[in-house]
């Protein structure tokens, strides 16, 4: 036992014992006749034994020896703290859809996303179960971002967390503030936790910038969601060693496509552009080309570049920013198929019929040059406005784009009729002026081009997969599995309630059924709404070693093989593909690959959820800075959500607020989930699904993101 334990297990008999009654810290500290200078470590020890579950403070702010209610072993439960700013918390447990209630009289020091054991207290008729925390097993927050405010003349400051789930301030003692002012964004490491009466203590490790100032507040997101934005010195020391052009050894044992009419089509930002499509037609025989960006000829395995891109695990793209997985050297340079440069490519040439079905295909290391960097709105432009300026410019490219438009369309129709959903979500899209400031908020719309591109993409992902599953070669796939019946089935009686029909004819939903019950509400208000429902009833696709299929797609084989630039499962399948190309692909190599692919696979999963957290977060904040400048205004939506405390309604523009259900003063209004809907008490007034209103701003918390609505009319 070393001296701190000894002192530890000194004070906790001396509060436990018989003789002395609650006692204050000084007392505690009187008894053992402390100095001063002594009191911090004695306050330290009293917090650790409070997070322990072995002391606890009663209303006086008196220390005492916790007494615990003797329960069976199953009303001890270990989970993840979520806190709240009012400062209770609850208990999420994996595997359970419950969570409990924690109290903030016994949250007893933990912090937003601890790992805690907690004993369950004596349930309450018609209440949620509630909990007690006992011991704090570990700490899930090492850094957050937050805003540095100094106190006393300047002696020492606090960071306030940007997470108002994390609600205690960070003590910085000022040679920690690292140059930071009052006022500033700043990440902060956590060097102590403090405890039930102590604040949590920390150094500033970063200065993001001054708050208000332009791109603050988006980085402040991506670091608090713990991005990496800076690349380490020797990823980009490493890349700068990487020629930007061709060599002629890079020709050697590849396929020179370079005669080939090669187009790559995307948005007009677009910067890393790692795919590129080709198209000849004899007949009715389609030769479709996806040549993909040989990204691994420059990254090689377990170097800096491919650690760094295995840890990112994907490209982030922000409201005013992308956070790219590579360095932009690459991904902007000697990756990136730019019109009239040589690059690596692998391609996946596929030979469909007049009915979509693929005939023959074959992957190979190729070189092209793309010819036309073309966009999105151009194509769209050439296939459906004929723009005769258009057609002119690119009039040796036209019978191609018609002849894309074509297979497409067949290739779709194909998939279609074997099941595959298409929720076809509109995007969101933020216009900001030069200081950040949204001027414009929006719906970008699919169009024939993006669809084109879409069928390609998904035409090449199915064949790798199919391929090397059949040949039984370790791998990364794109799984999606089937969604819980009990989730869908809620989500087809309220599809029913609202009069549309709609059956389900085994305990498994298939994706034909869902595509059915889609087609049923199609073009009706409720059919963006509960597209969402539908979406949010099943699970998450992600990424596997497995080869179980894709539910959404109605996919046997699919994985993730068009974006190497952007997506670390994509790099790393083109080296599974090479190694199989080059005879490399023997059982050792397998070995290999089995080891650890497990690992990719999970890593990368959490990756994309994190990124896909934070970019939905910044389209949120921006939102929410575009309402703040329309309050007051009056503008009509239709109803998104319906929960019990309040509705939700969408605008034209894909912003979304809340009507509390008490500012709606007409009646009192009950929440009847069973037909999701609010119904007055008195009056018998009905909000649901998809009715349209007419609503004024009322108020937007621009630190929370959030957006209140007063409801004024329902319109009919």
């Amino acid at each position: 036992m070393d001296k701190n334990d000894k002192r530890k297990a000194l004070i906790y008999e001396l509060i436990s014992s018989k003789e002395y009654r609650p006692m204050k810290t000084k007392e505690i500290a009187a008894l053992l006749q402390l100095h001063k200078s002594q009191r911090v470590e004695l306050q330290q020890i009293l917090d650790e034994l409070s997070n322990e579950g072995k002391i606890g403070l009663n209303k006086k702010g008196q220390y005492k020896k916790k007494k615990l209610r003797v329960l069976p072993r199953n009303f001890h439960k270990t989970g993840t703290f979520i806190g709240h700013p009012n400062g209770f918390g609850f208990l999420e447990i994996e595997g359970e859809d419950e969570d409990l209630f924690i109290p903030e009289n016994e949250v007893h020091g933990a912090l937003h996303l601890d790992k805690v054991q907690v004993q369950l207290l004596p349930q309450k008729s018609g209440r949620r179960q509630e909990a007690s925390v006992t011991k704090i097993l570990d700490h899930g927050i090492t850094e957050l971002v937050g805003i540095y405010e100094k106190k006393e003349r300047n002696r020492y400051g606090f960071v306030v967390a940007d997470n108002p789930k994390f609600v205690k301030d960070i003590f910085i003692p000022i040679e920690h503030e690292c140059n930071a002012h009052a006022g500033d964004k700043v990440v902060v490491t956590l060097t102590s936790y403090g405890g039930i009466r102590q604040n949590p203590q920390g150094r500033i490790k970063q200065v993001i910038g001054a708050e208000g100032a332009p791109g603050t507040d988006v980085m402040s997101i991506a670091m608090d969601k713990g991005l990496p934005i800076e690349f380490p010195a020797k990823v980009l020391k490493q890349a700068d060693r990487i020629p930007n052009q061709l060599n002629e050894g890079d020709f050697y044992g590849r396929r020179d496509l370079r005669d080939w009419t090669i187009v790559t089509i995307d948005g007009e930002d677009a910067k890393d552009l790692d795919d590129g499509v080709s198209l000849t037609r004899e007949g009715d025989l389609y030769r479709l080309g996806v040549h993909i960006a040989d990204v691994t000829n420059y990254v090689q395995d377990h170097s800096a570049l491919d650690r760094e891109a295995l840890k990112r695990g994907t490209s982030v793209y922000l409201v005013d920013r992308v956070i790219p997985m590579l360095p932009k050297r690459l991904s902007n340079g000697i990756c990136s198929l730019n019109a009239g440069e040589d690059r690596l490519t692998l391609s996946c040439i596929m030979d469909f019929d007049k009915d979509g079905n693929m005939v023959h295909h074959e992957i190979a290391e190729t070189v092209v040059n793309v010819c036309r960097r073309m966009t999105y709105t151009n194509v769209k432009k050439i296939l459906v406005d004929k723009d005769p300026e258009l057609m002119e410019e690119y009039k040796d490219l036209v019978t191609m784009f018609e002849d894309m438009q074509e297979l497409s369309a067949i290739i779709r129709k194909k998939r279609e009729k074997r099941g595959a959903i298409d929720f076809d979500f509109p995007e969101s899209k933020v216009r900001l002026d030069e200081n950040g400031r949204p001027t414009e908020v929006y719906i970008y719309e699919q169009n024939v081009a993006t669809r084109i591109i879409e069928d390609f993409m998904l035409s090449a992902n199915e064949t790798v997969a199919k391929e090397f599953h059949l040949a039984e070669i370790p791998f990364v796939y794109r799984i999606h599995e089937n969604p819980d019946p009990d989730k869908i089935e809620q989500v087809l009686a309220l599809i029913h309630k609202q009069g549309y029909h709609t059956k389900k004819s085994g305990q498994e939903i298939t994706p034909k059924e869902v595509q059915a019950a889609l087609a049923e509400i199609e073009g009706s208000p409720v059919e963006p709404l509960f597209s969402r429902l539908f979406l949010r009833s099943m699970k998450q696709a992600k990424y596997d070693t497995k080869c179980i299929g894709h539910f959404g797609l109605a996919a046997q084989y699919y994985c993730h093989f068009t974006s190497p630039i952007r997506r670390y499962p994509d790099l790393q399948i083109h080296r599974i593909i090479k190694d199989t190309l080059r005879n490399r692909m023997n059982e050792a190599k397998k070995a290999y690959y089995e080891e650890f692919l497990d690992s990719v696979a999970e890593h990368s999963s959490m990756m994309e959820r994190r990124a896909e957290e934070t970019e939905r977060e910044t389209i949120k904040l921006k939102k929410a800075e575009y309402m703040a400048d329309h309050i007051g205004e009056i503008f009509e939506g239709v109803i998104s959500g319906v929960t019990s405390w309040g509705i939700y309604v969408e605008l034209p523009n894909s912003i979304e607020g809340m009507v509390h259900l008490s500012s709606i003063s007409d009646d009192y209004y009950v929440f009847d989930e069973e037909n999701y809907q609010v119904v007055g008490e008195s009056k018998g007034k009905i909000y649901k699904l998809g009715d349209p209103v007419t609503i004024k701003v009322w108020e937007v918390d621009e630190n929370l993101h959030t957006i209140d609505f007063r409801l004024l009319t329902r319109r009919k």
